[in-house]
């Protein structure tokens, strides 16, 4: 869809069925704060005869991210706003999410979103894939449906393989294509999240024949005591000047810095707010960034682990 679209959309049931919802929405009206990740590091230790890659990461959720108000209707239609510019609205996650839900209940509700957008696209700390997990668990919820939080994981790995970690709603430990995760306690420290003025294809580094896909495997131990790098930083860096400047601008000024999945963002950790506040008003003006804590637990950690 086009940047001048309307600044709302509305699809109907794919069925066009005019039956009554089987069952009755709990709540009517749900407001979710949809949180961003960092990847604190990145291993990438084979390719799988699909084409996907194995993986070893830590996601570390943070207190930061987009909100979400989703208000139930009963006729059916589902209604999303604003657009995003540049995003067909049949292609965004969160319209996929909700027919996703659709179909496996078979549900005939419908739903009005109101997002407000706060996290960048291609930015590599899962704008998309939070927007698309929340709107499961928010809907499920909402609906009745009663899907618990496996099947929701498994549902959400249809949408991407950053989804399940936002459904499964606690900072962990991943591998696998990032769906295999156990829960890790980590230290609530404040991460500083710099946007370089790039979009990085996530499927552009994936299929590159230089990404390194040889990533010795790491136990949670030896990372929690050595710590470790991400795989695709070095390549990222060469194709994109915009994000080498970034890390070299923290090099220069002492910080160390890393790259968070694919990218385009790069963070650096502080012990307080107030050192990592310090840091974010001496960035150059294109470098734009925010200042967030690490959590343990996301919203939507109340509303899976109850079903």
């Amino acid at each position: 869809m086009s940047p001048n679209a309307s600044s709302s959309s509305i699809i109907s049931p794919s069925s066009g069925s005019t039956e009554s919802p089987s069952f009755s929405p709990i709540e009517k009206s749900l407001e979710l704060l949809s949180l961003a990740k960092l990847n604190l590091f990145l291993h990438i230790t084979g390719r799988r005869a699909d084409g996907y890659h194995n993986l070893q990461t830590l996601f570390q959720l943070l207190n930061y991210g987009d909100t979400l108000r989703f208000t139930t209707r009963t006729d059916g239609q589902v209604r999303l706003s604003p657009n995003i510019p540049g995003v067909a609205f049949e292609d965004n996650l969160i319209i996929k999410a909700v027919r996703l839900l659709q179909k496996q209940t078979a549900s005939y509700l419908g739903v009005d979103i109101e997002l407000k957008k706060r996290l960048p696209m291609g930015g590599g700390i899962g704008g998309g894939s939070s927007n698309a997990a929340t709107t499961l668990v928010a809907l499920n919820h909402l609906w009745g449906c009663g899907l618990n939080q496996t099947l929701l994981q498994q549902l959400s790995l249809q949408l991407g393989s950053d989804v399940p970690v936002f459904v499964f709603a606690q900072t962990a430990w991943a591998e696998g294509v990032g769906e295999a995760l156990q829960a890790i306690e980590m230290p609530q420290n404040w991460f500083l999240v710099v946007q370089p003025e790039c979009h990085v294809s996530t499927q552009q580094i994936f299929s590159h024949k230089d990404l390194t896909r040889d990533s010795p495997a790491i136990t949670v131990a030896a990372f929690l005591e050595q710590g470790s790098l991400n795989a695709c930083q070095a390549l990222v860096r060469r194709l994109y000047p915009q994000v080498d400047e970034a890390l070299n601008w923290f090099a220069e000024h002492g910080y160390q810095a890393q790259l968070t999945g694919t990218g385009a963002c790069v963070f650096t950790q502080f012990a307080t707010a107030e050192a990592a506040q310090q840091v974010l008003a001496s960035l150059p003006k294109h470098l734009p960034g925010f200042v967030a804590q690490g959590v343990n637990q996301s919203p939507l950690y109340a509303l899976t682990s109850s079903t």
